[in-house]
């Protein structure tokens, strides 16, 4: 049977009378399926017994008899989107769900570590002085390197100084300093890295220490900032002396 189809320019209340003017099959008119579909814009255009194939990828209404509307279609846009916003929305519950686990997995590990707020602490204080300890023996051995690298630029510049015919800087002199400098900047970012590692530990125990007192209820309130000072009325000019 030939599609047949009329442009939708009346409302759908008028959807009975149409039927009879566009000439559905009597099938589709006893059960009352009517497909209205619309354009890449989504815009009804059209309606009829099927969908034309030029829009079979586009959204549809199917209506009764009365043009009310019994159900709708997805265009392939429609249905993309929508399948791309329900990944989306999964994928953040699954790392809430995943945040919220992790959270009491450290929140156990927290309660079972510690028995009170002075023993994190002395933990901390444990760990900020071993740190200590390490980034003292570097900047020993930093002094060290220092030392000879001083060295082997004297013996270079001494060299150079009395190198009249031009000669090369020998290969000795030139590995002493680059071992040297390599050295320096060695244990220069390593006393570098040490510090960042102090202030990431005291950092990380603050937070230690303050969801522990989350967990007991015994969070500290913030203390409240001083009124401020107001400042005292100039005193009264003294009196003219009398004549």
């Amino acid at each position: 049977m030939t599609i047949k189809t009329y442009t939708f320019t009346k409302a759908l209340g008028a959807v009975a009378a149409l039927v009879l003017a566009t000439g559905f099959s009597p099938g589709a008119a006893a059960q009352g399926k009517i497909v209205c579909w619309k354009d890449a814009a989504g815009k009804v255009v059209g309606c009829g017994d099927k969908v034309p194939l030029e829009y079979v990828n586009s959204g549809t209404k199917e209506l009764d008899k009365g043009g009310n509307v019994r159900k709708t279609g997805e265009s392939a846009d429609e249905a993309a989107k929508r399948k791309a916003l329900e990944k989306e929305q999964a994928q953040l519950k699954a790392e809430e769900q995943k945040r919220v686990a992790e959270q009491k997995r450290q929140d156990s590990a927290l309660m079972n570590t510690f028995t009170n707020e002075k023993e994190i602490d002395l933990k901390r204080d444990r760990e900020l002085q071993a740190i200590d300890n390490n980034i003292t023996q570097q900047r020993a051995a930093l002094k060290l390197a220092n030392d000879r690298l001083a060295e082997a630029q004297q013996r270079a510049a001494a060299f150079d100084k009395g190198n009249k015919d031009k000669k090369p800087t020998p290969a000795g002199i030139k590995d002493d300093l680059t071992r040297a400098e390599n050295d320096k900047a060695r244990l220069e970012q390593d006393i570098a890295a040490k510090e960042k590692s102090k202030q990431d530990t005291a950092t990380t125990y603050a937070a230690y220490k303050k969801r522990y007192q989350e967990l007991k209820g015994t969070t500290t309130p913030e203390p409240a900032a001083p009124a401020p000072k107001t400042a005292a009325a100039p005193a009264p000019a003294p009196a003219p002396a009398k004549k």
